[in-house]
């Protein structure tokens, strides 16, 4: 698909997630109380993590790749002061492509991408505690569910909480049927290593949407601020 046409794309579905939400189906099954305030779980930043995130401040992480269009809303609350909203924290996020790749890093599945930004992207949190990026649904790679990379930074820049967004596994399934993606992953919610004992702290708040469309992520994440 041409890239234009798919930003284009995106933003219009977006546009009707936002004014028909009644008409979504949602999945919120096996998250965390949202009324808890305990620490979200704490997960590897992986082998590809940003090399420097504070060159990549932007909502649009796209870049030039193709998939089904996504948006994510990650809320940040402090724990330390009843899991209200934190201004000015900076999220980073990371996730691999529609084929399992990531950027800036080479000897992936295919290929060298160590020049390449993809779906990379750094935001400081609004008076809401919230950042938001526009993505693509994240495809998977051999023995990983499906996932986006996140940190967590206080306004300072020092680390609060790297972690990792799960995604629920029948809206993956749906979502990997489309062309742009290869098919179911091999590896479910369930039998994800990293996610073992962790996954209902993991799973995202709700994730809504459609293939054609795309789809909306919410999600909370709590940290020691």
């Amino acid at each position: 698909m041409d890239r234009n046409k798919f930003i284009r794309k995106s933003i219009l579905g977006f546009g009707s997630l936002v004014a028909i939400p009644t008409l979504l189906t949602s999945c919120d099954d096996g998250t965390v109380d949202p009324n808890e305030c305990e620490v979200s779980p704490t997960e590897m930043a992986g082998p590809f993590p940003i090399k420097s995130p504070a060159d990549w401040v932007r909502a649009n992480v796209i870049g030039n790749r193709n998939g089904v269009a996504l948006m994510m809303n990650f809320t940040i609350q402090n724990t330390k002061n009843d899991c209200e909203p934190i201004v000015g924290a900076f999220v980073d996020i990371w996730q691999c492509d529609a084929d399992g790749n990531y950027s800036e890093y080479s000897g992936q599945l295919d290929g060298n991408f160590t020049n390449e930004h993809f779906l990379r992207g750094r935001q400081a949190t609004d008076t809401n505690g919230t950042v938001s990026f526009i993505s693509i649904y994240p495809g998977w790679y051999p023995g990983r569910a499906p996932h986006i990379h996140f940190e967590v930074l206080d306004s300072d820049g020092e680390s609060l909480l790297i972690g990792q967004t799960a995604f629920p596994d029948d809206i993956s399934k749906t979502v990997y049927a489309d062309t742009n993606y290869k098919g179911d992953a091999d590896t479910s919610n369930e039998d994800d290593f990293l996610f073992d004992g962790s996954l209902a702290g993991n799973m995202a708040n709700s994730v809504t949407g459609n293939n054609t469309d795309g789809y909306l992520l919410n999600t909370i994440i709590k940290v020691k601020g």
